[in-house]
């Protein structure tokens, strides 16, 4: 078994659509990027990689790339899981974390995992998605931007 950590940000503007785990959430700004910029997503695609010791997304997406311009990132996560796979390695559990002051994300939470469970071929229960706020403090308390923090454990097919 092995465990990955991945963290991504992104700076909240107005004119973009707000996407988190893979869904849009109805709110005034949404996050920049060159993807959709889904940074929960992004966080959970970088513990993964790093558990299985396959770099991180920059190197597998990079930025600039026209491919990857306003792509979903729920397709760059299967690409992802089959990258896990085409090395031998299994999905076993996410844990992750969003840090944004607004919106309100807690009746997002289930459709999230259910939507990145789908995305990793793995079952709701293996997908923990928590939401807190930063107390006012940093960028994320002042409303500037969201982050997300994911750990990921992946097992060996062989094992």
């Amino acid at each position: 078994m092995r465990i990955g950590i991945g963290y991504d940000v992104h700076p909240l503007t107005p004119g973009r659509k707000l996407v988190l785990g893979g869904m849009e959430i109805p709110f005034d700004k949404g996050l920049s990027g060159w993807s959709d910029a889904d940074v929960l997503t992004h966080a959970i695609m970088d513990a993964l990689l790093g558990a299985a010791s396959l770099g991180d997304i920059g190197r597998h997406f990079p930025h600039g790339a026209l491919r990857y311009r306003n792509i979903s990132s729920l397709v760059l996560l299967r690409e992802v899981k089959d990258k896990l796979d085409e090395e031998g390695w299994r999905v076993v559990n996410i844990d992750a974390t969003i840090i944004a002051e607004q919106p309100v994300l807690s009746g997002y939470i289930g459709k999230m995992r259910q939507e990145l469970g789908r995305a990793l071929n793995i079952t709701v229960s293996q997908v923990s998605v928590k939401a807190s706020t930063s107390a006012e403090l940093g960028f994320a308390g002042r409303g500037e931007g969201i982050a997300a923090y994911a750990v990921a454990l992946i097992q060996s097919v062989s094992a």
